[in-house]
Order: C-alpha cells, then structure tokens, then sequence
C-alpha cells in the first residue's frame, strides 16, 4: 500500500530555546505493507444516536405525548445529515500498515491508502 496523504504522527518539537526543531510524519507516497484489515470503521456518536433515537421513536412513539414525540423527531432531524452522509460514505474498512520504514498505522481509514 501507498500513503494518498502525509500524516503527522506528532506535533512539533521545541529545543531548548523554544523554537520548533522539527516534527514527525509519514510523506504521501510511503509505501508498506498490509498487516491487517478490519470490516468497519467505528461509528461516529451522532450515527449511533441517530439509530438510537429512531428506534425509540419506531418501537414506543406512538406512546409519547406529542410534546415528546415532536421533540424526538427534531432531535432526529439535527442528526439526519449525518445519517445521511454516513450512509453515502458506506461500509469503509480501517487497516494496519506496516511500512518499510519500520512504522507502524494502525486503523487507518481506507481512504488514506493505495494499492502499489
């Protein structure tokens, strides 16, 4: 695999006259190995709020006063664009890269990775 992006892998270092010396990344275009895949990324808080809060509104709304129910359905329509985006994105995989430089990634999205 090949990096699509630098990534930081630590912020920059002060010397001891407080001026930055330098820091720490891989260049886009490093390449490495493939020591894992996993099936998902994790889903982000509002994605798992979103399916929370509609299936409490599915299994129980009927059974809410309306103040209730109104209030529900506007909090589910806030979290909609991000349901809606995490649905566009799709299933995505996250990977652990070793890379040839003795560096390890681990849980990287897909995204920031190329076939060589």
């Amino acid at each position: 695999m090949r990096l699509t992006q630098d990534i930081g892998l630590a912020d920059a270092v002060a010397g001891p006259s407080g001026a930055v010396v330098g820091f720490l990344s891989l260049a886009a275009g490093t390449e490495g190995t493939v020591e894992r895949i996993d099936d998902r990324l994790p889903e982000s808080h509002e994605v798992r709020e979103y399916e929370r809060l509609t299936s409490l509104l599915e299994d129980y709304g009927h059974t809410m006063p309306e103040a209730s129910r109104r209030r529900l359905e506007e909090e589910i329509g806030a979290l909609e664009p991000e349901w809606i985006a995490f649905r566009e994105r799709g299933s995505r995989a996250t990977v652990r890269v070793r890379f040839d430089n003795g560096f390890v990634l681990d849980g990287a999205d897909e995204a920031c990775l190329t076939p060589l």
